[in-house]
C-alpha cells in the first residue's frame, strides 16, 4: 500500500532524520516535507514545500497541498523551541517574563494546535492514520521533580492537553486515527546544545537513532492509545 505522509519541520535535526528514514522505509510513499527554510540536502523523491507557521492561511494551504491527491496516512510534527537568543529556560520565578511565555507557547502549543486544526481533517478515514507531534517529558506535571523551565514545561504540558482534546474529538468521526505526543529523548541538535554537558553518558542520541525509535513506536501503537504521550523507548509518559 502506498502511503501519503507529511513531515512538518523537515529541516530540523529530527525532521530531517525522520524524512530520510521514511523515504528509505516506505519507498513507494508520497512524502511532503514542510519547513520555513529550504532543505540543505534534499532527498530524491520527497516533495519539499515552504510553510509560514505565523500565518494560519499558510498552514491551511499546506494541509490541502499534502492531501490534494489522497488522504494523509501519517503527519509528523517536528517543531518546537526551548531557547532563542536571549530567551533561555528560567531557573527561578525571578527569571519569568511575559515575552518568554508568549514566544514558547507560540512555538510549542499554538502552532501545533493550528497544525492539528488543519491537518487532522485530512487524515485517512478508511485505514489507520497517525498524527504525531514532538512533545517532551518535562511537560508531565506528575513527573516534575526539579522545577524550573517554567515557560517550556508549561507550553509542553499545554501541547499534551491539546493532543488529548484533539484525540477525543477526532475519534468521534475517525475511529482509526491515532493522535499522540512523542518525547524523542535528548537529541544532539541546536535545541539541546547548551545543556548537553548535563546529559548522562549514553543518553545523548543522534537524530537518526531517535527517529528510528519514534517510528517504531508509531508503527506499533493502536487507536485506543490515542491522546497519550510516549517516550522514545515506548514508555507512556504520565500527564
Amino acid at each position: 500500500m502506498s502511503l501519503n505522509i507529511a513531515v512538518i519541520g523537515s529541516s530540523g535535526a529530527i525532521g530531517t532524520a525522520m524524512t530520510s528514514l521514511l523515504a528509505s522505509r516506505y519507498k513507494t510513499a508520497s512524502i511532503h516535507a514542510f519547513s520555513r527554510r529550504g532543505q540543505d540536502s534534499p532527498i530524491a523523491g520527497v516533495h519539499y514545500h515552504p510553510i509560514d507557521y505565523q500565518e494560519e492561511t499558510s498552514i491551511k494551504q499546506a494541509a490541502k497541498r499534502a492531501a490534494q491527491d489522497t488522504p494523509l496516512d501519517l503527519v509528523f510534527v517536528a517543531i518546537g523551541q526551548l531557547h532563542d537568543g536571549d530567551i533561555v529556560p528560567e531557573k527561578s520565578l525571578r527569571d519569568l517574563s511575559e515575552r518568554n511565555f508568549q514566544h514558547l507557547f507560540q512555538s510549542n502549543a499554538i502552532i501545533p494546535a493550528l497544525l492539528a486544526k488543519h491537518f487532522l481533517p485530512e487524515l485517512n478515514r478508511q485505514n489507520r492514520s497517525v498524527f504525531a507531534a514532538l512533545s517532551a517529558r518535562v511537560g508531565s506535571i506528575s513527573d516534575n521533580r526539579l522545577g524550573g523551565w517554567y515557560a517550556y514545561r508549561a507550553s509542553k504540558a499545554a501541547l499534551n492537553m491539546i493532543i488529548k482534546n484533539a484525540a477525543i474529538e477526532t475519534a468521534r468521526r475517525n475511529k482509526q486515527a491515532l493522535i499522540v505526543g512523542l518525547h524523542p529523548g535528548t537529541v544532539d541538535s541546536d535545541l539541546s546544545k547548551p545543556f548537553q554537558k548535563a546529559v548522562p553518558d549514553g543518553k545523548l542520541f543522534t537524530p537518526d537513532f531517535s527517529a528510528q525509535k519514534l517510528l517504531t513506536i508509531l508503527e506499533t501503537l493502536t487507536s485506543d492509545q490515542s491522546g497519550k504521550c510516549f517516550a522514545w523507548d515506548g514508555q507512556e509518559i504520565a500527564p
